[in-house]
C-alpha cells in the first residue's frame, strides 16, 4: 500500500466544487421551470391502451424504465428512507423537509466550460462540412426538433426525434439494445455481451456487431442503443453487468470498439453506454426506488480514467457517433449534467466528435445540461414519464431566445447530430429512404395501430407492423458466439467431450431394462419456458432455460433452442436412454429415485438471472441479492451428485448465468467431473451447448470475470448498496483501481476460477517470448497540437421569434396531446425576448465565465494521437501439444516498474500500481502440433498511468516493465522485461 496515493486527493482530481444545479428557475430566464416532485400516484406512468388479441409470444413494452411492470420494492428500503426523512424533519423542521425535496447541489466535480465544439478531427471533416451547410439553413425550431425526443411512445421506436422538414433532415429512430433489436419481430436474439466477452475473439465481436446493424437498417432503425461498456462490473452481483463484456477495462474497450466498428460499417449509428460509473441498479434513478434522488458514485480521478472511462476512450477512437450518459450521479452531479464528465473528459480529453444523448429520463435539468455538454434528450419528456413536458423542446427554444443557452451551443448540439448522420452515410436515400420510418412498432404486435400511441388524441389507424424478416443467416454467428463464449471450468478424467453413444457404461451398473446407456438430464434450465420464451415482459423472470438477462437490453426471441431439444437430437436413441427431470425439485417418487440410482451419467442444468432495475423477479430486484445459484440450484447439484448411479456415476454441471456464481457447496464433490459455464447464449443456446459438449467445437471460452469463493472475496467495493445510506445514497469507490482480479491479486486472495481462465480438449504450450522497442520511453505524450481542422462557425445573433412560433395558416399542424413540440406562443416568445432585453441573467454555474484549460491528453478523436503510438512489441510462440485442433487465447498482462513518485496538490507520493493489468490478447486456431507466433502491440496509453497532479497519462521511464503471457491471469508461464 502506498504511503500516500495522490489519486485520493479529491474526486475527479479537484477539491473545488461546482455550486450550481439548474433545478429552480424563472421561466422567463431559464429553459426549465421549477420541478414539482410527483406524488406516488403521479409517479406511476399511465398504461397506454394497446390493441387487443396480442400474439402470446410478444409482450409490448408499456414503459422503458417502468414503475408499472415492477412489484413493490423491499419494505426495508421504504422504512429506511422513512426513518431518514423523519430524522431530517425532526432536526430541521421545514428546512429539513425542503432539503429532502430539493435535488442536491453539485459535489466535487469541478466545472468545465464552455462545451467544446465538434469538428476538430480530420476523420470527421467532410461530415462536419456537410452538416454546417445544412444546419446553417435550419430554423431554431428545427434545431430544437433534432435534439429533443418527441416523447415516450410518440413514435414507433423507443426513441424518436422530430425532423427538420425544410432542409430535408429526417426524424431519427433510436432502438434498444445491445444484443438485438428490442420489441421487434423476426430478428436475431444474439448472445449477450458477457458471452461475447468470454469468446475473447475480436473477429466475432466485429461480426456480431455487423449482423446486428444489418438487421437494424432493414428494420428502419438509425441508431442502435449499444454496445454497453458501463457498468464495468465493479460489483459481481450488479444487475446489468451481463450487457457489457467483462470486468476489465481493456477487455471491455476492445470488445466495445470491435462491436462499434461492426455496427457502423453498415451505416448504423452505434451508441456506447452508460457514461459513467452506473455500477448498480438499486437507486440508479430518482423515485424508481422511492427516493427523490439517484445514487452518487463517488470516484477518484485516477480510477475514473484508468477503469471507468478507459473503454469509452476505445469507443471514441473507434469512431462511435453517440454516447449515452447514465442515470446516476457522479460525485453528486447527475451524469447527464456533469460538465467535467461531458465537456472535460468526453469531449475535450477524449475528443468525442458525435453527440451525447441522455438515457431515458436521465436528464434532470434544462439549461445546465445543455451547458454541461448534453446534445440530445431522450425520450423527450422531462422529470416525469409520458407527460409531454420536456426540459428542452419549447423550453430550449425559450432559453435560446432569452439568451440563457448561447446560440453557439445550440448550433453545436444540432451540428453534432447532423454530422453523425452524414458520418454514417445516412444521407444516401437508396439505403435510407426519407419517407420510411421503422417497419415495426415497439408498442404492439398487431399489424394495424397508431404511430403515436402515447397520445390520447384520436389518430388514423395505419399499418405499424410489416413483419419484415431480417434474420438472414445470422443464427450462424449467434451459434458461433454462444459456443466460443462457453467456458470449460472443470473436466476431470476427460469426461467431456461426450459421444453420440454417451460414455463408457459403469461397470457396476444394474441394467434392468436394456443395454442402453442411461443418462439423466436434471434441472429446469434444461427445458422450455412455460408459455414460450417471451412470456415474461422484457424477459423479467427466471423460468426454464436462461438465454438472456432482463430489461431494455433484452429482445423478443424468434425461437429459443433449449438444451433438452438439442440433446435429444444429438444422442443416438438406439444406444442412449434419456431420463428427463426438468425441474429443480429432485425426483421424489420411489420409482424415480430407483432410476436415478441406476443412471450412468447425469447432466445438471442450473442458472442465475438478473437485469434492469425497473423489473423485479422474486428477491432479485435488478441486482442479485447474492452470488448463489437460483431456485435451489446448489441443492439440486448436491442431490444429483449424491444419488446419480448410487453416488458413483459422473456428473456434468452446466451453468447459464448473468455473472459469477459461488460454487463452493458442490464444485469439489468427487462426482462432479465437469463444469461448463455457458453465460447467456441467446437463441441458439442448446445447439451451441451441444457443439461444445460433444466436441464439435473445442471449448475456447475464457472467463471475463473472476469467480470467487464468496461474495466477500471481492472486497468492500464489490458489494451492492442494497439499503439507502442517506436521502442521496452515497457509494464511495474507495477501492480505487482494485476491481475484480486486481483486488484478488492485491490482497492475495485465491479465487475458485481466475479472470481469463478456461480449459480446452487439447493442450497448449507457450514459449520464446521476445520484446522489441518501437519508440523510446518518454514520460509524457507530445504536447497537444492545434486541431488540423476548425469547427464550423455560424452567426451568433439570437434568431427572430418567428422561427419558433406555432405554424399558422396553410402551415398549421394538427397538434397531438403530449407530443413534444419546439414551438412557443407569441406571448411566450416575446416574453423571452423581453427578459433578455430587461437584463435578466441566467445564474450560470461557478466557473462558467472562466474557460477551462484544454487537456494535454486531448487533441483528436480518442485523445492525444501520441497515446495510440506503439512503443513496444511482444511476441510469443504458441503450440498445440494435444491431439485435437482448437483455439487458444494467449493473454498479455503488464506489471509496472517499481512505483515512481507522483506530484499532487497534497505533495509528493508514491504511485500505487496493481500487481498486473491486462494489456493484450489474441485468439488463434491451431491444428495438433501446429505452432504460431503471436504479436502484441503495446501503445503509450497501455503503458501509462493517469497522473492526477500532471493531469496527463504518464509512462514510467525508470526501471523495467514486465510483460507476462499465459492462458489466464494466474497462469502466466512466460515473461519478458522491457
Amino acid at each position: 500500500m502506498a504511503a500516500h496515493d495522490p489519486s485520493k486527493q479529491g474526486l475527479l482530481g479537484s477539491t473545488s466544487t461546482e455550486h450550481h444545479a439548474d433545478y429552480s428557475s424563472d421561466s422567463d430566464v431559464n429553459a426549465n421551470n421549477t420541478p414539482e416532485y410527483p406524488t406516488r400516484r403521479q409517479r406511476q406512468r399511465k398504461r397506454r391502451t394497446q390493441l387487443t388479441n396480442r400474439t402470446p409470444s410478444f409482450q409490448p413494452l408499456p414503459t422503458r424504465k417502468s414503475w408499472l411492470a415492477r412489484r413493490s420494492r423491499c419494505c426495508l428500503i421504504f422504512a429506511a428512507f422513512g426513518l431518514i426523512l423523519f430524522i431530517i424533519l425532526l432536526v430541521g423542521g421545514g428546512l429539513g423537509y425542503k432539503a429532502v425535496l430539493q435535488e442536491p447541489p453539485y459535489g466535487l466535480s469541478p466545472p468545465w466550460y464552455p462545451s467544446p465544439k465538434g469538428g476538430i478531427a480530420g476523420t470527421w471533416y467532410e461530415s462536419y462540412q456537410k452538416a454546417a451547410k445544412l444546419v446553417s439553413k435550419m430554423t431554431l425550431a428545427e434545431k430544437v426538433n433534432i435534439t429533443t425526443g418527441v416523447g415516450w411512445q410518440m413514435g414507433l421506436a423507443v426513441g424518436t426525434t422530430a425532423p427538420a422538414i425544410h432542409v430535408g433532415f429526417p426524424a431519427l429512430q433510436l432502438q434498444d439494445g445491445p444484443l438485438g433489436i428490442r420489441n421487434a419481430d423476426n430478428i436475431t436474439a444474439f448472445p449477450a455481451g458477457i458471452t461475447v466477452g468470454a469468446t475473447w475473439n475480436r473477429q466475432l465481436m466485429y461480426a456480431r456487431g455487423k449482423a446486428h446493424a444489418i438487421e437494424a437498417r432493414a428494420k428502419g432503425v438509425n441508431a442502435i442503443l449499444g454496445p454497453c461498456v458501463g457498468p464495468l462490473g465493479r460489483m459481481p452481483a450488479g444487475g446489468r453487468n451481463w450487457e457489457g463484456f467483462g470486468s476489465d477495462p481493456y477487455l471491455q474497450g476492445i470488445a466495445g470498439a470491435e462491436t462499434i466498428r461492426g455496427i457502423q460499417s453498415e451505416g448504423v449509428m452505434a451508441t456506447v453506454k452508460h457514461f459513467i460509473a452506473n455500477e448498480q441498479e438499486h437507486f440508479r434513478q430518482p423515485w424508481e426506488w422511492g427516493l427523490p434522488n439517484a445514487i452518487s458514485s463517488n470516484v477518484d480521478d485516477r480510477a475514473m480514467h484508468e477503469l471507468y472511462a478507459w473503454p469509452f476512450g476505445d469507443a471514441v477512437k473507434a469512431g462511435v457517433v453517440s454516447v449515452m450518459c447514465s442515470y446516476n450521479m457522479v460525485n453528486n452531479s447527475y451524469a447527464c449534467g456533469n460538465s467535467k464528465l461531458l465537456n472535460g473528459i468526453l469531449k475535450d480529453e477524449l475528443g468525442f466528435q458525435g453527440f451525447v444523448m441522455s438515457d431515458w429520463l436521465a436528464q434532470r435539468a434544462g439549461v445546465s445540461t445543455a451547458l454541461a455538454g448534453l446534445d440530445m434528450t431522450m425520450p423527450g419528456d422531462g422529470l416525469r414519464w409520458a407527460n409531454g413536458q420536456s426540459l428542452w423542446g419549447k423550453e430550449l427554444s425559450r432559453a435560446v431566445l432569452n439568451g440563457s443557452v448561447p446560440v453557439e451551443r445550440m448550433d453545436d448540439m444540432a451540428t453534432r447530430v447532423v454530422a453523425a448522420w452524414y458520418q454514417m452515410g445516412q444521407d444516401d436515400e437508396e439505403k435510407w429512404p426519407r419517407d420510411k420510418g421503422p417497419n415495426f412498432s415497439s408498442w404492439t404486435r398487431e399489424k394495424m395501430g397508431v404511430t403515436s400511441p402515447g397520445s390520447p388524441t384520436e389518430q388514423e389507424v395505419v399499418v405499424v407492423n410489416q413483419f419484415v424478416d431480417v434474420q438472414a443467416n445470422h443464427s450462424v454467428i449467434a451459434r458461433q458466439v454462444a459456443a466460443e463464449g462457453t467456458v470449460l471450468l472443470k473436466n476431470e478424467g476427460a469426461v467431456l467431450p461426450l459421444t453420440r453413444e454417451g460414455v463408457r457404461k459403469r461397470q457396476n451398473a444394474n441394467s434392468t431394462t436394456s443395454d442402453k446407456l442411461k443418462i439423466g438430464i436434471f434441472g429446469e434450465d434444461a427445458g422450455p419456458i412455460p408459455g414460450g420464451p417471451n412470456s415474461c415482459q422484457d424477459r423479467g423472470c427466471n423460468q426454464g432455460t436462461l438465454g438472456s438477462g432482463w430489461g431494455s437490453g433484452a429482445v423478443e426471441f424468434p425461437y429459443l433452442v433449449t438444451p433438452i431439444e438439442a440433446l435429444r437430437k444429438q444422442f443416438d436413441s438406439s444406444k442412449v436412454e434419456l431420463h428427463e427431470y426438468l425441474s429443480n425439485q429432485f425426483p421424489a417418487s420411489a420409482s424415480e429415485k430407483a432410476m436415478v440410482q441406476d443412471l450412468d451419467l447425469c447432466l445438471v442444468f442450473v442458472n442465475a438471472d438478473a437485469g434492469e432495475g425497473f423489473t423485479a423477479w422474486e428477491n432479485v430486484r435488478g441486482d442479485r441479492p447474492d452470488l448463489f445459484l437460483q431456485k435451489d440450484g446448489d441443492l439440486l447439484i448436491q442431490q444429483v451428485a449424491a444419488k446419480c448411479g448410487g453416488g458413483f456415476s459422473d456428473v456434468v454441471v452446466v451453468i447459464h448465468a448473468v455473472g459469477p456464481v459461488v460454487m463452493e457447496r458442490w464444485v469439489d464433490m468427487p462426482q462432479v467431473k465437469a463444469v461448463l459455464f455457458a453465460n447467456l447464449p441467446g437463441e441458439e443456446s442448446g445447439n451451441a451447448l451441444v457443439d461444445v459438449l460433444f466436441g464439435h467445437v473445442n471449448p475456447s471460452g475464457h472467463l471475463p470475470f473472476t469467480i470467487g469463493k464468496s461474495l466477500q472475496d471481492y472486497g468492500p467495493g464489490g458489494q451492492v448498496l442494497y439499503l439507502p445510506n442517506g436521502v442521496v445514497p452515497q457509494q464511495d469507490f474507495s477501492e480505487g483501481l482494485y476491481v475484480d482480479y486486481r483486488w484478488f491479486d492485491k490482497h492475495d486472495i485465491t479465487p475458485r476460477f481466475e479472470f481469463g481462465y478456461g480449459l480446452s480438449y487439447t493442450s497448449f504450450e507457450l514459449g520464446n517470448a521476445t520484446v522489441k522497442s518501437v519508440r523510446p520511453k518518454s514520460a509524457l505524450p507530445f504536447p497537444r497540437l492545434d486541431p488540423l481542422v476548425e469547427p464550423p462557425t455560424y452567426p451568433t445573433d439570437i434568431p427572430p421569434v418567428e422561427e419558433v412560433l406555432w405554424p399558422e395558416g396553410d402551415k398549421e399542424i394538427r397538434k397531438l396531446d403530449k407530443y413534444i413540440y419546439p414551438y412557443l406562443s407569441a406571448d411566450e416568445a416575446h416574453s423571452a425576448v423581453s427578459a433578455r432585453q430587461d437584463g435578466k441573467k441566467y445564474p450560470y454555474p461557478d466557473g462558467y465565465d472562466t474557460p477551462a484549460t484544454l487537456s494535454q491528453a486531448g487533441g483528436d478523436e480518442g485523445g492525444n494521437p501520441d497515446l495510440w503510438q506503439v512503443k513496444a512489441k511482444v511476441t510469443v510462440d504458441v503450440r498445440n501439444t494435444g491431439k485435437v485442433a482448437g483455439a487458444v487465447v494467449p493473454q498479455l498482462y503488464l506489471s509496472y516498474p517499481d512505483s515512481p513518485r507522483q506530484q499532487s496538490a497534497n505533495g509528493t507520493g508514491t504511485v500505487d500500481f496493481p500487481v498486473k493489468v491486462l494489456r493484450g490478447f489474441d485468439k488463434v486456431y491451431l491444428e495438433p502440433g501446429e505452432s504460431r507466433q503471436v504479436e502484441f502491440n503495446l501503445t503509450r496509453r497501455d503503458l501509462s498511468y493517469w497522473d492526477v497532479g500532471v493531469q496527463n497519462w504518464v509512462m514510467v521511464t525508470e526501471g523495467e516493465y514486465t510483460f507476462h503471457v499465459g492462458l489466464s491471469s494466474r497462469d502466466l508461464p512466460v515473461s519478458v522485461r522491457w
